[in-house]
């Protein structure tokens, strides 16, 4: 995500790049081949006073997005801030919180609400009535650096957290309700993960309408790419569908997990002899955004927050509500109780 965001960043003119902080300079280096040289930085503190940056865009593993959103925030940048917000609701309140006091933009990283497609997808699930039914995955067979990537996420959290915020999100925005309470189910399918941590999960949400909705996702060399893709909607009106599977070669392509292809709508119309009044409908979607599009669609919107004064409060709240909805999913998994999310 890195590299996609810095890529958008080297794209667009009103953005000018003062620093890369990685992990190890090949790293780096192997940014810098495609977009050019800039200052490069093995340490985040190092950077941020040696660059003194307008904009800091993280997109490090979770377990240091609160400190160094804080710490980015305090030093008087705006931030880009890649999901999940924090590890947890409280960290995730001090972000916002930080970014309301020092009156800096603060944009979580939620790139399905950028996405064309998905907007029209939520917009056809809003007009299905109420309640709906949300059924979604993203399950991905992952070996290579991508279990790498994997088992480094899942230090800190697992598949239904890390993916989930994005999912919940969307579900909240499609039943724009309340909700209510969160049940989850789980299994570990590898000995390496720590003790604690589970690579498939399974949430199910309810809202104050009625709604409800479940997501499922599973990281690793066993996983199934039968069924690994499916986003759903069922309403009282008919159904709306991502119909085409993925574009990318597999569920470890990146590319693959915005991409649509086609929406399906379902009208549930019946007429006076029990037949369907209309016949199904097809949108074509296929000349949606690239993955790196999306991230060029995230950056423009975070500038025009910032050029534009735009009140992100919402979008901040929204952040917060998705993490505390899926880690309540944790935590029900591993008490084995429905949780109750009282506001």
């Amino acid at each position: 995500m890195g590299a996609s965001h810095a890529r958008a960043y080297h794209k667009i003119p009103d953005y000018n790049i003062v620093g890369l902080v990685s992990r190890g300079p090949a790293r780096r280096q192997e940014l810098m081949d495609q977009i050019g040289p800039y200052p490069g930085y093995d340490d985040f503190e190092e950077a941020l006073i040696a660059t003194q940056p307008d904009v800091v865009s993280i997109n490090t593993y979770p377990d240091t997005h609160a400190s160094y959103a804080i710490k980015s925030l305090e030093a008087g940048a705006h931030v880009f801030l890649e999901k999940p917000i924090a590890l947890t609701t409280e960290e995730a309140q001090k972000v916002v919180d930080c970014a309301v006091n020092n009156n800096r933009k603060l944009v979580i990283g939620y790139i399905l609400r950028v996405h064309p497609a998905w907007k029209k997808f939520t917009e056809m699930a809003q007009s299905l009535g109420k309640p709906l039914v949300m059924r979604m995955n993203l399950n991905q067979q992952s070996a290579g650096k991508n279990w790498l990537t994997h088992k480094n996420l899942m230090q800190s959290m697992s598949p239904i957290v890390d993916c989930g915020v994005h999912y919940v999100d969307v579900m909240c925005q499609m039943t724009r309700s309340k909700p209510v309470s969160v049940s989850a189910i789980g299994a570990k399918l590898t000995e390496d993960v720590g003790d604690d941590m589970y690579n498939y999960g399974q949430l199910q949400v309810k809202f104050a309408d009625g709604s409800v909705g479940w997501y499922e996702a599973g990281w690793g060399p066993m996983m199934s790419e039968t069924a690994y893709f499916i986003k759903d909607v069922i309403g009282p009106k008919g159904a709306v569908s991502i119909v085409e599977s993925p574009k990318g070669e597999d569920s470890q392509d990146i590319d693959g997990h915005t991409q649509t292809g086609c929406l399906k709508i379902h009208h549930g119309e019946l007429d006076n002899a029990g037949e369907f009044v209309k016949t199904d409908e097809f949108f074509d979607t296929s000349d949606e955004p690239t993955h790196d599009e999306l991230c060029e669609l995230e950056q423009l919107f975070l500038l025009d927050a910032i050029q534009n004064d735009k009140d992100l409060s919402d979008h901040m709240v929204d952040a917060v509500s998705s993490l505390r909805i899926v880690l309540a999913a944790d935590e029900s998994y591993k008490t084995g109780k429905t949780i109750n999310l009282d506001y």
